[in-house]
């Protein structure tokens, strides 16, 4: 009876076997995808045209106002020369021009002679371009004199010297 049960068994295990079994499914080919349709573009932003900034003139690098803003002296000496009448002109007109614009305007002199000396010529220098841009239409409350006698002095020839003894338009750097 061995050999029956092996038969037996064998042909069981077959059945479980064959029984367990599934085919495999027939998958069928995936659908070939749609070609996709490319966006239309959208179309280009427009370009806003360049907004132009006005910068006053004494901000603009290209303006006399803002190139032109010393007035030179010579040695011991506060009046205006005629030189420079057309730069103070110019500053005294943009100022009249614009009462919302304020400036200082400092005396400088060169290293010779007494510091007290110096304060009040540079003083003087300062004043005498205040008083030239009121000539033009600026007003008093927009003009400050400020001396700074030989405080800011350099050199010893005389070529530093005459760059020494100068009233400089200061406006706001804003």
């Amino acid at each position: 009876m061995k050999a029956q049960q092996k038969i037996l068994l064998a042909s069981c295990a077959l059945a479980v076997l064959s029984a367990c079994s599934t085919p495999a499914p027939v998958v069928a080919p995936a659908p070939a995808p749609e070609p996709v349709k490319a966006a239309p573009a959208p179309a280009p932003a427009p370009v806003a045209a360049p907004v132009a900034v006005s910068l006053p003139a004494y901000l603009d690098p290209n303006s006399s106002i803002y190139k032109n803003r010393s007035v030179f002296f010579d040695f011991d000496k506060y009046n205006v020369k005629p030189e420079f009448n057309a730069l103070v002109a110019d500053h005294g007109k943009f100022l009249s021009s614009n009462p919302n614009v304020s400036v200082k305007v400092e005396g400088n002199t060169d290293e010779r002679g007494g510091a007290e000396y110096n304060l009040a010529l540079g003083q003087r220098r300062a004043q005498a371009v205040i008083t030239a841009l009121k000539v033009q239409g600026a007003k008093d409350g927009q003009m400050e004199a400020i001396s700074y006698g030989k405080e800011k002095a350099s050199g010893k020839d005389d070529a530093t010297r005459a760059q020494n003894r100068r009233a400089d338009i200061v406006y706001p750097s804003k």
